[in-house]
């Protein structure tokens, strides 16, 4: 019998994350360290820009590369860091439908993409749905940019390399030494780099560097689910030098009969954003990542992140899916580090909660290992 399902959904599977987060609803007052988005509220004067924004009639699309003031708040930003001349954005909804507008405008079937393990999940999945085919870069147990193994990997079909930094789900911060090192390299090489910035505000042992400041070559992805807890609003954007516009142009594009635009009134909002302080937040994380950290290090193997809201912790024996289901019996919900990775031998945990919360997860999983 025919199927009536396309191939390409056998690609991919439910996200891991989903799947234990979901779990949250049938537990009684869980410690939820599984799902990556801030435990705190849009800030009141966002919220306040984006009803008056519905309230003034901004219900309408907008245009497919977004409102202009946005875009124009974005290039000055991005020119401010950069030095760039009239950069090219794109609103998006969400770093997500950035990523899947990048791909689908680059990607061929057969086409690799160089990813260093571990990985936001997103990226493989994506990637597999095209034709694609992931090459990943084992980055244990440092989680640094192995920049020698990352030449290594480059072959002739080489498309793409993907940085994240701060990453998920290690939280590492990429160094301007390494960094430098992969924009040489894919200078000479002539590959663009995917340079995904979303964790970029939450630096908490300096200033966190983009290989965009190295490299003209850069798509940078960012957006404000992040840093102003807007993840249901579905915001990003999509930044390039002028020399990359023609990627941009086809994007728009593809916008164009997929999401149409991101939505309007948010959008309004995301101008105001651009200006809004955050570093109050910033400091409560750096506290809570010390928490965790300085609580597990004596029983567990942790790098030490250096943003984001994670940690990725190696599991004392044993896989992570075994340790994942007997810390969730606990009452403790974390992610295998499969979900991440081509390994299973870690687990990631988002301290984006209550500091009650984590002094209480901190003691179940001590008493795990």
């Amino acid at each position: 019998m025919k199927s009536i399902l396309a191939q390409r959904t056998g690609l991919i599977d439910s996200s891991g994350i989903r799947k234990v987060f979901a779990l949250a609803g049938s537990l009684k007052d869980p410690v939820n360290f599984s799902i990556g988005q801030p435990d705190f509220d849009v800030p009141e004067p966002l919220k306040t820009e984006a009803i008056s924004a519905i309230e003034s009639g901004a219900n309408s699309y907008s245009m497919t590369a977004g409102i202009e003031e946005l875009r124009e708040k974005i290039s000055q930003k991005i020119s401010d860091k950069l030095g760039w001349k009239n950069p090219q954005t794109l609103v998006t909804s969400g770093v997500s439908g950035g990523l899947l507008l990048t791909f689908m405008s680059m990607i061929d079937p057969g086409d690799e993409v160089i990813i260093p393990d571990p990985y936001f999940v997103i990226y493989k999945h994506l990637i597999n749905l095209l034709g694609g085919k992931c090459v990943f870069v084992d980055t244990y147990p440092d989680f640094g940019l192995h920049t020698a193994k990352i030449e290594a990997a480059i072959t002739k079909k080489t498309k793409l390399i993907i940085v994240n930094s701060p990453a998920n789900p290690t939280g590492a911060v990429y160094t301007e030494d390494e960094l430098k090192k992969l924009a040489d390299i894919a200078r000479k090489n002539n590959i663009i780099v995917l340079s995904d910035e979303i964790y970029s505000r939450f630096c908490y042992d300096g200033p966190c560097p983009s290989i965009a400041s190295f490299y003209e070559k850069t798509l940078i992805l960012d957006g404000f689910s992040k840093a102003y807890a807007m993840t249901g609003w579905r915001l990003g954007y999509i930044a390039v030098h002028p020399s990359l516009a023609e990627i941009v142009e086809q994007m728009i594009k593809i916008q164009q009969y997929t999401f149409v635009c991101a939505p309007t009134p948010f959008q309004k909002a995301a101008v105001a954003a651009m200006d809004y302080d955050v570093n109050e937040y910033v400091s409560q994380y750096r506290r809570k990542r010390d928490m965790v950290y300085s609580g597990l290090k004596r029983k567990f193997e942790i790098i030490k992140p250096g943003g984001a809201f994670y940690m990725f912790v190696k599991v004392p024996a044993g896989n992570a899916t075994d340790f994942v289901k007997k810390a969730i019996d606990n009452n403790v919900l974390i992610i295998p580090g499969n979900v991440f990775s081509e390994k299973d031998t870690h687990f990631r945990i988002s301290y984006a909660t209550s500091e009650e919360k984590i002094e209480k997860g901190v003691g179940i999983l001590n008493g795990l290992a």
